[in-house]
Parts: C-alpha cells; sequence; structure tokens
C-alpha cells in the first residue's frame, strides 16, 4: 500500500484551500492501490491557514526541539507539525505501506526541500517534519516528481 498526500490526489487542503492534483496520483487513489493523508490537517490545523515555514534548521531539528515551525504573523505551530506527523506514522504503520509519497516544499511533507524560513520562497536541502519522522522509522519517502518518475 502507497500513501499519498492528500492535495496530490486533489483534496483541497493546502494552507491556502487549494490542491496540487496530479491525475495519475489521483487514479491509484481512486483504484484503491494508495490511501490520502494530509499531516497539517491531521496536526489540528485548518484549512485555509497562514503559510508556515520551518525556522531555525529542518524537519529533524524541529522533531529534536532544536528548530520550529512559524506561521508567517508569527505563530508558533510546532505542535500541530509534530502531532500531524505522529498521526500520519501511526497510519504507515497501520496500513504497513511500503512508500510515502508527500508534496515536496512543504514543512510537513519536504522529503528533499523545503523553504528557508523567511517567507521569501527561498528553499533550502531538507525533511518537512512529517518525512523526517517517517524516515526515522525506515518508511521510504519521496516527492511526487521523484514517484511520478521512477514508478508510473
Amino acid at each position: 500500500m502507497i500513501i499519498v498526500s492528500a492535495c496530490l490526489a486533489g483534496l483541497k487542503v493546502r494552507y491556502n484551500g487549494t490542491d496540487c492534483l496530479d491525475e495519475k496520483i489521483k487514479k491509484l487513489v481512486d483504484a484503491g492501490k494508495a490511501s490520502i493523508v494530509c499531516p497539517e490537517v491531521l496536526g489540528g490545523l485548518q484549512t485555509p491557514r497562514e503559510p508556515a515555514e520551518i525556522i531555525g534548521g529542518n524537519g529533524d531539528d524541529v522533531l529534536d526541539g532544536n528548530a520550529k515551525v512559524i506561521e508567517r504573523s508569527g505563530k508558533d505551530v510546532t505542535e500541530a507539525f509534530i502531532k500531524g506527523a505522529y498521526k500520519t506514522l501511526e497510519k504507515a504503520k497501520n496500513m504497513q505501506a511500503t512508500k510515502v509519497v508527500l508534496k515536496e516544499n512543504s514543512p510537513s511533507c519536504g522529503s528533499s526541500m523545503i523553504y528557508n524560513g523567511e517567507f521569501k520562497g527561498l528553499k533550502i536541502n531538507g525533511d518537512g517534519v512529517t518525512s523526517a519522522l517517517l524516515k526515522r522509522h525506515n518508511i521510504q519517502v519521496i516527492s511526487e516528481e521523484a514517484f511520478l518518475t521512477l514508478f508510473l
């Protein structure tokens, strides 16, 4: 079983109330070959919501207590991001997921790139909070670009 970011399957759960629909990923979900997850919604955040970025590091740093996830206005949403990551981990374990395909660049889901915490659109190498937690538990996490290139 594969788990995919809900926004990639067409659900309007992104911070700005939009999706990142990929028809190939949606077909997998519709065929029952993939299940959806949105760590930020699982963590209790509303849609739409303010954009958030990791300040002071990456997802591993957040999990270790050395960085925070902050909304543009300055509100600390670290706890919600960590809660959503653990709920996603629980789902992946319960489903015995072999791959988790998450939306690149997200502070939750980025699997190789995230925004740098300055809210200026600049990216850095690093994992989002959920990706970092899943990888710590030896669950394969890949971006939608890598998944579509390698597996479809």
